[in-house]
Parts: C-alpha cells; structure tokens; sequence
C-alpha cells in the first residue's frame, strides 16, 4: 500500500478488512523511494507512486491521491490539499486557514467536492484505476472529532454533519475514498484467487470518470 498517511491506511485497511489479502504499509519499507507528489491533477501523483513502488517492491501496489476542491477557491486547494496554507501547519491550522480564505462567503457558494483517485499497478506496469467523488460544503467552524484533514469543516447537506461527526461505518458508505476503493475490491478478490491480470480487470466495472489505463 504506498501511503504513509495514518489517517488513509486505517481507512483503507477497515474497507478491505473481508478481503483474503495482506495489506502491507509502505512504512514496513523504510528504504522505499521517497515518491514527490509534483502531478498536476490527482492522476498524475497516483498513478506515479503506484509504478514507481510496484516497480521497486515487485510487488502488486496500490496508491491513491486525494484531496478537496472548493468551488469559491477555484477548485483550489486540490492536489495541493496537504500543503495548503504552506508548510508545517497541523491539520487544524489547516482547517482555520481555509476558514479565513472563505471568510465572507455565503453558504450557497461554499460548495466543494472530496476526490479520490486510486491506481492498482503491477510491477511490470499495468494499472487500474479507480475515482471516488463526494459532494458536499465547507462548514463556518471545526465540528466532530473523527477522521482527519478537513473532515471537521466538509458539511454532507443530506446528513447535516460533518465528515468528522459521522462514525468509520457511515463514512465509509459515501466517502470518496471509499468508493475508489470498493471499485477495486473485485479486481483485488480475483487475483487473491489466483486469476491474471486480464481477468482480475473484467471483473470490476469500469470507472464513469477515469478510463482503465
């Protein structure tokens, strides 16, 4: 699994918990490469950390890059989510910055979107790949104590909570995150069974917004 975000791993650890698969952290790999995020788009980052640690392990890998886009800001901060604000910040500091960012606007223009994009590769360079979206708007002030990042500012409208207010199981039903994920469970159980690449790839649905590399 080529992250090192705590918050991320326990997320993703909890929605393949059923699966017949050892799930290894790249934190067990103290001499993995150091991966630079420096992608344009979500794409780019997963997609870059997948090969460049299935290549390195030979080992299957999976790699996601996620973030939060916020209309008001222009889609901003993006791909730059975990360094929005500059360098150093806690989460929180994080959470305030944006705050201050859209100090002023209204809530009928605080609409913003969680995305995910999550990249299966193998050694020899095939991927799959995978998008999660979830809608939603950024609170005035910091509610709820789970998760992590921005979930105590991203309001669910239907729900009225925040990301943080809600339990693992409920964010795992409609976080970004765990769609991307989902879409890659088939794929996952039938190379856990034994079955090839080309097959693991006909048994999961193509995604609607990112085409199978």
């Amino acid at each position: 699994m080529g992250t090192k975000n705590r918050g991320k791993l326990v997320e993703i650890q909890r929605l393949f918990s059923g699966l017949e698969l050892e799930l290894l952290p790249l934190t067990d790999f103290p001499d993995a490469p150091d991966v630079v995020e420096d992608g344009q788009t979500f794409l780019d980052n997963a997609i870059k950390k997948a090969r460049t640690i299935a290549q390195w392990s030979g080992r299957l890998t999976l790699a996601e890059d996620s973030g939060l886009e916020v209309a008001a800001l222009g889609g901003q901060p993006g791909v730059y989510t975990a360094r929005f604000g500059g360098p150093g910040l806690t989460p929180r500091q994080r959470c305030l910055y944006l705050l201050e960012r859209l100090q002023g606007v209204p809530d009928t223009e605080r609409q913003a979107e969680f995305r995910c994009v999550a990249v299966l590769a193998d050694p020899l360079g095939s991927m799959l790949v995978r998008e999660g979206r979830c809608p939603g708007m950024i609170g005035h002030e910091l509610r709820g104590e789970q998760g992590f990042g921005y979930d105590p500012l991203f309001i669910i409208p239907q729900l009225g909570r925040t990301m943080a207010e809600l339990s693992p199981e409920d964010k795992d039903r409609l976080s970004h995150r765990a769609q991307a994920m989902r879409a890659l469970i088939p794929a996952l159980t039938a190379l856990a069974q034994g079955r090839t690449w080309d097959e693991a790839c006909q048994a999961t649905a193509p995604s609607p917004q990112i085409p199978l590399a």
